[in-house]
C-alpha cells in the first residue's frame, strides 16, 4: 500500500479500493438493501454483531425470570422484568426534606371556589376557610350589630315602607279634599303630570319617542276642562292634546312619525282623560268630595283585600301569564272587602240601600283589577317591572293609580244613576 499523498486526499488510490462498495455505517433508505445496483453487483450486508445471549441469574430458569414467591416463571417478559425492585428507602428523593403544608408559596391565598359546576351537580360547594367571612357582610358583634334588613312581605313588597307612603299619599289626597277644594285639583293635575312622565319614560324602552312637553300641557289642560266645563270639556281636551302632539312631533320629520304618534295616544287616553274623570266627581256640586272619598275608599278596600287574601289563600293564578301573583283566590277578597265596604258607606253618607251599594263596590273592585292587570300587561310588553322608583315600597306613581284609573270612570257612571247630582 503506497504512503498517503500529503497533497491528495485521504481516500486510498484507485487501484487500491476493493471491487465491493463500502458498508454503509447507517441504513440508507434511498438504497434498497441486498438490491442490484446499475452495475449489476449486489450491494454487500452490513455486518451485525450476532445476539448476545440473555444474562441468567442463579434464580432464573429457561423459560424466562423465575419468580421465587410464586414458585414459577414470570407472565411478562419484558425487559424492566430483569431488574431488580427498587426499595422506597433507596428513592433518589429520599433524602430531600418534605415540603410542609404551611411553607408553600400560595398558603396566604384564599382558595378559589368551584363555580363553574353546572346546575345538576349534586356536589356541594367548598366551605370557605375559617376565619374569614363571606364578601359584602360585615360581623356582628355586641359593639356592631349586624345590619337590618328591610321586610318584606309575601308579595315581594317592603312593608314599612309600602304602608308609610300610602298613608301620606292619602293625606296628600283627603286634606285639600275636604278642606280645600281647589289645592285638590293642582293634586290632581300634578300627578296626572307625574304619570304623563312615567308612561313616557317607559315607553321610549320600545323605540318610541312621544312628545313630552304637549303631552304635559295637553294633560294639565283636559284635567282643567274636565273641573271647569263637564264632561264635553273633557272629550275636548282629549282631541286638543293628540292634535297638539302631532303637530308637535311633524319637526321631527317623518322618521318614526306613526309610531310616536301612537304612543302619544296611548298615553293622552290613559293618563289624563280616564283621571279627568276625578275631576269630574270632584266638581259636582255639593257632594263631590264625598263621591271621590267612596271611590278612593272602594279601591283602597279592593286592593287591601285582595293582597291579605291572595298572600294567605293564593292557589290558583288569575293571569300567569300577564301578572303571576294574581290569583282568583285574591279576587274574590278584593270583591267582598270592596262590597261590604261600599254597601256600609254608601248608605251612610248617601242613603243609597246596603245592595247597591254593595253593586257599586264590587263594580269598582272589578275595574280596579282591570286597570291592574292592564298596566302589569303593559310592563310586560315593554320589559319593565315598574314605571320608576320614585314611591318607595310602590314602584312608579302609576303603579298606584292604574287601579283609580280605571275605576273613577265606572263610579263616575253609577254615581250619575244611584246618586243624580243635584242643581
Amino acid at each position: 500500500m503506497s504512503p498517503l499523498d500529503p497533497y491528495s486526499g485521504t481516500e486510498p488510490r484507485g487501484w487500491e479500493r476493493s471491487d465491493s462498495p463500502p458498508a454503509l455505517p447507517w441504513p440508507d433508505r434511498e438504497v434498497e438493501p441486498w438490491s442490484p445496483r446499475q452495475s449489476g453487483t449486489e450491494l454487500s450486508a452490513v455486518p451485525q454483531a450476532p445476539p448476545r445471549p440473555p444474562v441468567r441469574r442463579h434464580d432464573e430458569s429457561p423459560d424466562g425470570p423465575y419468580d421465587p414467591a410464586a414458585g414459577r416463571p414470570f407472565a411478562d417478559d419484558t425487559p424492566t422484568s430483569q431488574l431488580p425492585p427498587v426499595r422506597a428507602d433507596e428513592a433518589p428523593t429520599a433524602h430531600l426534606t418534605p415540603v410542609r403544608d404551611d411553607a408553600a408559596p400560595t398558603s396566604p391565598f384564599v382558595p378559589v371556589r368551584d363555580d363553574a359546576a353546572r346546575p345538576g351537580d349534586d356536589a356541594d360547594p367548598p366551605e370557605p376557610p375559617p376565619g374569614r367571612r363571606s364578601p359584602g357582610r360585615r360581623r356582628a358583634s355586641a359593639d356592631r350589630p349586624a345590619t337590618p334588613q328591610p321586610s318584606t312581605g309575601r308579595a315581594g313588597r317592603n312593608l314599612p315602607a309600602a304602608i308609610g307612603v300610602g298613608l301620606g299619599l292619602g293625606a296628600l289626597v283627603l286634606v285639600p279634599l275636604f278642606f280645600f277644594l281647589p289645592g285638590f285639583l293642582a293634586v290632581l293635575a300634578a300627578a296626572i303630570g307625574v304619570g304623563i312622565w312615567e308612561m313616557a319614560r317607559a315607553v321610549r324602552r320600545s323605540g318610541a319617542h312621544p312628545p313630552l312637553v304637549p303631552l304635559l300641557a295637553g294633560g294639565v289642560l283636559t284635567i282643567g276642562l274636565a273641573w271647569f266645563a263637564g264632561p264635553d270639556a273633557l272629550s275636548l281636551g282629549l282631541l286638543v292634546t293628540v292634535l297638539g302632539t302631532m303637530i308637535w312631533r311633524l319637526g321631527d320629520g317623518p322618521a318614526g312619525f306613526q309610531r310616536d304618534i301612537t304612543a302619544a295616544t296611548l298615553i293622552a287616553v290613559y293618563v289624563p282623560f280616564l283621571g279627568g274623570f276625578a275631576a269630574l266627581l270632584a266638581a259636582a256640586p255639593g257632594d263631590g268630595h264625598l263621591r271621590v272619598l267612596v271611590t278612593v275608599v272602594g279601591v283602597v278596600l279592593s286592593d287591601t283585600g285582595g293582597y291579605a287574601a291572595g298572600a294567605n289563600f293564593g292557589k290558583h293564578p288569575m293571569a300567569p301569564r300577564i301578572s303571576p301573583k294574581k290569583s282568583w283566590e285574591g279576587f274574590a277578597g278584593s270583591l267582598v272587602a270592596a262590597a261590604v265596604g261600599s254597601a256600609l258607606l254608601l248608605w251612610l253618607l248617601f242613603d243609597v240601600a246596603p245592595w247597591w251599594g254593595a253593586l257599586f263596590g264590587m263594580a269598582v273592585s272589578v275595574a280596579a283589577v282591570l286597570g291592574d292587570l292592564a298596566e302589569s300587561m303593559i310592563k310586560r310588553d315593554l320589559g319593565v317591572k315598574d314605571m320608576s322608583s320614585l314611591l318607595p315600597g310602590h314602584g312608579g306613581l302609576m303603579d298606584r293609580l292604574d287601579s283609580i284609573l280605571f275605576a273613577v270612570p265606572t263610579a263616575y257612571l253609577l254615581l250619575a244613576v244611584l246618586v243624580p247630582v243635584v242643581g
